[in-house]
């Protein structure tokens, strides 16, 4: 039996990499899927591709009003939540010595404000035993070089799934982290130059990066009812990078 089925979940970021393979997997476990993305023509790609059981919302999570959009449509079309995945980031690199302020604000505005409204819009929407997944980043345990203030942003999602897990008992849902390290996204290869790449990849004790739909998996499990008594948890997803 597919472990979703009859599940509406909710992921932000989802037009490429990470967010849309976790979109495709949560389809194929039998889930309604909401996806956000801030360009239409990438997000209509992937909702075209992912096919029937998928709908898009143009939203930009750094933008707490055009978060109404997704909310409403879930409401309208679904009426709950059962799973919130806020994967929704941008990575910057930024030497120190070269950050600027405009850096500073574009991170932390989507990947720790955006996860902000994200969670506390969708709150009023929660079935009971909701699981949410904030998606964090090997960066907050081992930043490298330029990565920073990347970082930095990280390690306060990760801050906030902690304390958000001890509103667990009384909201009725369950918080965790999942943390991918090097990950072959469209992002992550736009940002980072091949052979900078290529030395990463030695640096994983599995001698690789990620496939998109490896995060995925384990957002997967967080997501379904075998997960029920993890909360304020954090999954790395690394290959041992950031582990030995």
């Amino acid at each position: 039996m597919a472990v979703l089925a009859g599940k509406v979940a909710v992921v932000t970021g989802g037009s490429t990499g990470i967010g849309f393979a976790t979109a495709r997997a949560f389809r194929d476990e039998g889930a309604q899927v909401f996806i956000t993305g801030r360009r239409k023509d990438a997000l209509d790609a992937a909702v075209g591709e992912l096919g029937k059981g998928v709908t898009g919302v143009v939203c930009d999570v750094s933008v707490p009003s055009e978060l109404d959009a997704l909310y409403q449509a879930v409401r309208e079309q679904a009426g709950r939540i059962d799973v919130l995945v806020a994967n929704a980031g941008i990575g910057t690199a930024a030497p120190l010595g070269e950050v600027t302020e405009e850096a500073i604000d574009s991170v932390f505005a989507t990947n720790v404000k955006g996860t902000i409204f994200t969670f506390q819009q969708a709150l009023s929407h929660l079935n009971t035993g909701a699981s949410v997944i904030l998606t964090g980043s090997t960066a907050a345990t081992r930043p490298d070089a330029g990565l920073e203030v990347y970082a930095a942003s990280k390690a306060a999602v990760r801050s906030l799934a902690r304390g958000w897990a001890l509103s667990s008992r009384a909201r009725g849902f369950r918080v965790n982290v999942v943390s991918p390290g090097g990950t072959r996204t469209p992002g992550l290869l736009e940002l980072i130059p091949a052979e900078v790449l290529k030395q990463a990849e030695e640096g994983v004790p599995l001698g690789r990066l990620a496939e998109p739909r490896e995060v995925a998996a384990v957002t997967t499990f967080l997501a379904s009812d075998a997960a029920s008594y993890v909360n304020g948890a954090e999954f790395f997803a690394d290959g041992g990078y950031a582990q030995v």
